[in-house]
């Protein structure tokens, strides 16, 4: 979208509409007649659907770097027929272009956090600070170190509350990992603050945000050691896989290690110096293979493309509707910064969420509670704790024992969660679509909350 469709679709000339909607007394007559939901004519005749991000823009470009692996014969990353690339470059340019020393390819944003969190050292009598609303991943990465999982409460910007991580922190904990959701970053100077204060490790989950950017900077290039995924619902993506980056050289080793079994290959003893091989730890196998590093490397090369494209949709629906009584918009920690991916808005109370819910599908333009990440703390198995063993070291210790989960851990994360709603921004989206798009929400707004 152009800057001038900005323009021609100020944000003043709806919120004029908007005002001249809200004559209508609220749940009144004339109001439930123009609401497709009471018989109106929608907006749409037919639904607008989402697309994923990366995956629209699979082309030709993909079916080339993979036929090349096909060609060649050399499917494992680390030898073949001839010597193998893809894989490895992608780890370079994926480390320039967060602009971070070292990035390391494995086969999903969950390894990646398994990788993250060992490569920390993270282990029994250890306790790992999340945000109650994040991925199950979050939780379950750290529960499979034997660590502890401690909620802090996240606010209207969806990400980590600085504030409630400050009162989370006791003596056993040892790292802090802020989510950036919806390509939407955290607040990471308050964040870093505070964990340099307590001498705590930082780990960026970035799965949701790969390209985002928080005062100039990626987010994944401020922690200590950050992840990311490339599921197909990413900005990026191979299908499955994911990405470690840090600029340390010790937990670049120790990532490397845990990896793949314990090893260091010689491809990365150029990086980190002389080794001989052999296992220097425990490791599993989260290695990504030459096809996955084929089509993931094809997509970052057209990322910028698409995250330019992306931000200004966005920025289009935040300038058209930002101001209308009663409906925030999700609060941001780096407005210019952020993806777009999503569009997220919070209303007074559950009861109208859910009206307001109900009114945008029948105007054909759908908007859904929130789905790509969850409130951890009220899902059943996190609430009952449940762990691979009964003698699973995170709950079998005094502090582990008395921790509590569920929605008393987290009363403000549920509060917002139970209000808010979501419209995902198709990355193919045209102008008539982003257009369709006010004019629901100032049509539904008017009805339901002027």
């Amino acid at each position: 979208m152009k800057k001038d469709d900005v323009s021609e679709m100020s944000r003043r000339t709806f919120l004029t509409a908007a005002s001249a909607a809200a004559l209508t007394p609220l749940f009144g007559a004339a109001g439930n007649q123009d609401l497709a939901l009471h018989g109106g004519r929608p907006v749409r005749s037919t639904p607008l659907t989402t697309q994923f991000e990366g995956a629209n823009f699979i082309d030709d470009k993909e079916k080339m770097e993979v036929a090349e692996v096909v060609e060649s014969r050399n499917l494992f990353r680390f030898y073949g027929f001839t010597k193998p690339e893809k894989a490895r470059n992608f780890e370079l340019d994926f480390a320039r272009f967060i602009g971070v020393k070292y990035g390391l390819a494995v086969t999903s944003g969950t390894a990646a956090l398994h990788v993250a969190l060992n490569a920390l050292g993270v282990g029994p009598g250890d306790e790992v600070i999340l945000p109650a609303w994040a991925w199950y991943s979050c939780y379950n990465a750290i529960l499979l170190t034997g660590a502890l999982p401690v909620f802090a409460e996240t606010n209207e910007s969806f990400t980590m509350d600085p504030e409630d991580l400050e009162k989370k922190i006791t003596p056993q904990t040892k790292v802090v990992m802020p989510v950036h959701v919806f390509g939407s970053p955290a607040e990471m100077d308050k964040i870093l603050a505070i964990a340099r204060d307590h001498n705590l490790k930082v780990l960026e989950d970035s799965a949701e945000a790969c390209g985002c950017l928080y005062k100039g900077k990626r987010t994944g290039s401020m922690g200590d050691i950050s992840i990311f995924s490339f599921q197909v619902q990413k900005m990026i993506t191979s299908g499955e896989g994911g990405a470690v980056v840090m600029n340390d050289p010790h937990l670049y080793e120790r990532a490397i290690r845990f990896r793949d079994l314990g090893q260091v290959r010689p491809v990365f003893q150029g990086p980190l110096g002389p080794h001989d091989g052999a296992p220097g730890l425990v490791g599993l196998n989260y290695r990504m293979n030459e096809e996955t590093g084929a089509i993931i490397g094809a997509q970052l090369a057209k990322l910028e493309t698409m995250l330019t494209s992306q931000r200004q949709k966005y920025q289009y629906l935040h300038t058209c509707l930002s101001g209308l009584k009663g409906l925030k918009l999700r609060a941001s920690n780096d407005i210019q910064g952020e993806i777009g991916i999503a569009f997220d808005v919070i209303l007074p109370s559950k009861t109208l969420r859910d009206k307001f819910l109900e009114a945008m599908t029948a105007e054909n333009v759908p908007m859904s509670i929130i789905s790509a990440s969850v409130v951890l703390p009220i899902m059943t198995y996190i609430e009952t704790k449940q762990s691979p063993h009964p003698q699973w070291p995170s709950f079998n210790t005094p502090r582990g024992s008395a921790m509590r989960y569920g929605a008393e851990c987290c009363p403000r994360t549920v509060d917002i969660w139970n209000r808010a709603a979501t419209l995902s921004v198709g990355p193919k989206y045209g102008d008539h679509d982003l257009k369709d798009i006010v004019s629901a929400v100032t049509k539904v707004h008017a009805a339901l909350l002027s």
